[in-house]
């Protein structure tokens, strides 16, 4: 009698989800944390938080809970090779559009709500295209092969 069993073998997209993932939730509770997090204080959301994460990329306590809950979202998504490469993917293209976003409305105005400097505009278009990068490239070659289990 032979039974097919899937793996339980991660494939290299749902290990770099889960990495991402991972360190996207480091880096939303660092910005919580003061010393690690400099600034007279920390905002809910626009452009007037005076935090600064390793004195160098704009934080307020919005931004670091879109940090959480895409780190959530990278634990989440990367048990599967689905979600691995949708996570990857597309999370990789929001991050490239808060690029964007952060060029036109970066700076001191209202619509800066996130907030964004031009540290963080850089290292999101980094993020943008390394996800959008790993998803594709190791989205592409990822398959998950079942393993034959023969029972006497």
């Amino acid at each position: 009698m032979s039974t097919s069993v899937l793996s339980n073998r991660r494939t290299a997209v749902q290990i770099a989800a889960t990495a991402v993932g991972a360190v996207f939730l480091l880096v939303g509770v660092l910005g919580f944390i003061p010393g690690i997090t400099a600034g007279p204080g920390i905002g809910l959301a626009g452009h007037h938080s005076e935090a600064f994460l390793l004195g160098l990329f704009q934080v307020s306590v919005l931004h670091n809970v879109v940090h959480l809950l895409f780190g959530v979202a990278g634990l989440a998504l990367g048990r599967s090779v689905a979600g691995a490469k949708g996570y990857l993917a597309w999370g990789g293209a929001v991050y490239l559009v808060l690029f964007v976003y952060g060029l036109v409305f970066g700076g001191e105005t209202a619509a800066n709500f996130v907030p964004l400097n031009a540290a963080d505009n850089i290292l999101h278009l980094v993020l943008g295209m390394g996800m959008l990068g790993l998803g594709v490239v190791l989205g592409h070659t990822a398959a998950v092969r079942p393993v034959h289990v023969t029972h006497r």
